[in-house]
C-alpha cells in the first residue's frame, strides 16, 4: 500500500501541473452523482464530507476529470479510483481552501467511472464538495445501481482505520497513514457486496473518551467534526446489519488509567453499553446487530471487557431481542493500532459471521 501512496501523490501532483482545459462543469446537486455515507447537506456552501468512508461516485464521458474541493484545514486525504482500479488509487491530499484537482488527463475517449473516497475522519476536518470539471461537451452518465445490502459500523479508531498503513515499527497517528478503505469495516462491506456507513471517531468511548464527548453524544450527527448540533436523518438510510465495535477506549481510560470518577462498577459498565445498543435497536428495529470488540488490548486474555459486552447482549436476549450477537477479534499481541493485515484478518471473521447469520 505504501507504493500506491507514493504513486498516487506523485500522479496527482503531476496532473495538477498540466491540467486539461475543462469546459463542462458538474454541480454538486447533479442527479447522476451518487453519494454514500453520512453527507452533511445542511451546509450552504455545499455537501460536506467529514465521516471516514464517505464517498462520491459516478460515470462520465470524455478524457479528463477534475475535482473541486473546499477543505477547511488541509489535513484530509482521499482515494480516487478510476475505472474500477482499486489496487493503485490516486491518493489526493486536500490543500486548505478551495482548489481544483485534475486527477485524470489523457484518458481514452468513451465512458469512465470514478469514486472519491474519504480516507480520513472528522478529526481532520470537513471537506465541501464543489463539483467536477469535464471535457468540453462531456457529460455525467447515469450511475450504476447501488448495492442492495447495507451495513452500518459504529466504532473508534480501529473502525476508522487509524494508522493501518503505517510501518509496523513506526508511529501510527499520522493522517497520511489512515485509510478507511482498508479498515475491517470497508473490507467486510466489499466482501459481502454491501454499502457501508462508517460512523466512527478515533478516541471515542461509550462512557468516556479522550475528549469531552462520547459515542452516545456523537452517533446521531451528520457532521463528524467534534461534538456539534448537526442531526442525521436515520430514515434516509436503513441498514440490514449494524456492527458496534466500541469499549476499547473505555478499557484504557477506565480500566487502566482510572480517569472516570467515581469509577463505574461492572454492572454500570454493562448498563452503559446496553443502553447505547438499545438506542441503536430503537432506530433500526429490524437490523441484525453485531456487538464486536477488538483487536487491541481490550480482547487480550484475561480482559473483563468482552464479558461486559456478552452480559449486555444476554440481557437484551432475555428482553426478547433475538437478532443480536457478539463477535470478538483476538488480540494478536501487537501493541499499536491494527495494520492492514490485522484488518484483513478481522474482516474475514466478521464477514463469515454475517454471511452465516444473514444467509448472504
Amino acid at each position: 500500500m505504501k507504493t500506491s501512496f507514493a504513486f498516487g501523490l506523485a500522479l496527482a501532483g503531476l496532473l495538477h501541473l498540466a491540467p486539461a482545459p475543462a469546459a463542462t462543469t458538474i454541480a454538486p446537486d447533479h442527479k447522476h452523482l451518487q453519494y454514500t455515507g453520512r453527507i452533511d447537506s445542511s451546509y450552504a456552501r455545499g455537501p460536506t464530507l467529514s465521516f471516514a468512508g464517505t464517498e462520491i461516485s459516478g460515470r462520465f464521458s470524455g478524457t479528463s476529470l477534475a475535482i473541486v474541493l473546499d477543505d477547511e484545514r488541509g489535513q484530509n486525504f482521499f482515494n480516487v479510483f478510476l475505472d474500477g482500479e482499486t489496487e493503485r488509487p490516486i491518493i489526493l491530499q486536500a490543500d486548505k481552501g478551495t482548489k481544483t484537482y485534475v486527477v485524470a488527463n489523457g484518458l481514452a475517449p468513451g465512458e469512465h467511472s470514478f469514486r472519491i473516497f474519504k480516507r480520513t475522519e472528522g478529526a481532520e476536518g470537513p471537506t465541501v464538495f464543489k463539483g467536477l470539471e469535464l471535457d468540453d461537451k462531456a457529460e455525467l452518465l447515469p450511475p450504476p445501481a447501488r448495492p442492495s445490502r447495507r451495513i452500518e459500523f459504529f466504532g473508534d479508531s480501529i473502525t476508522s482505520g487509524m494508522g493501518n498503513e503505517a510501518p509496523d515499527d513506526g508511529r501510527d497517528d499520522l493522517a497520511k497513514d489512515k485509510n478507511a478503505y482498508m479498515s475491517y469495516a470497508s473490507i467486510t462491506a466489499r466482501a459481502l457486496k454491501a454499502e457501508a456507513h462508517i460512523t466512527s471517531q478515533s478516541g471515542i468511548g461509550v462512557m468516556i473518551s479522550w475528549f469531552p464527548f462520547t459515542m452516545p453524544d456523537f452517533y446521531d450527527q451528520s457532521n463528524a467534526v467534534g461534538d456539534n448540533d448537526s442531526k442525521w436523518e436515520f430514515s434516509k438510510w436503513t441498514p440490514d446489519v449494524v456492527v458496534i465495535n466500541l469499549m476499547q477506549n473505555d478499557s484504557w481510560l477506565i480500566g487502566r488509567d482510572h480517569k472516570l470518577q467515581p469509577e463505574p462498577d461492572d454492572a454500570q459498565r454493562v448498563a452503559a453499553y446496553q443502553k447505547f445498543v438499545a438506542r441503536i435497536r430503537s432506530l433500526y428495529p429490524k437490523a441484525y446487530i453485531v456487538c464486536a470488540l477488538g483487536s487491541m488490548e481490550a480482547t487480550k486474555e484475561g480482559s473483563p471487557w468482552p464479558g461486559y459486552i456478552r452480559t449486555a447482549v444476554k440481557n437484551l436476549w432475555e428482553k426478547g431481542d433475538t437478532r443480536i450477537d457478539t463477535v470478538f477479534f483476538p488480540f494478536t499481541g501487537y501493541g499499536q493500532h491494527p495494520r492492514v493485515k490485522h484488518h484483513q484478518a478481522n474482516a474475514e471473521i466478521l464477514s463469515a459471521m454475517i454471511r452465516k447469520k444473514m444467509s448472504w
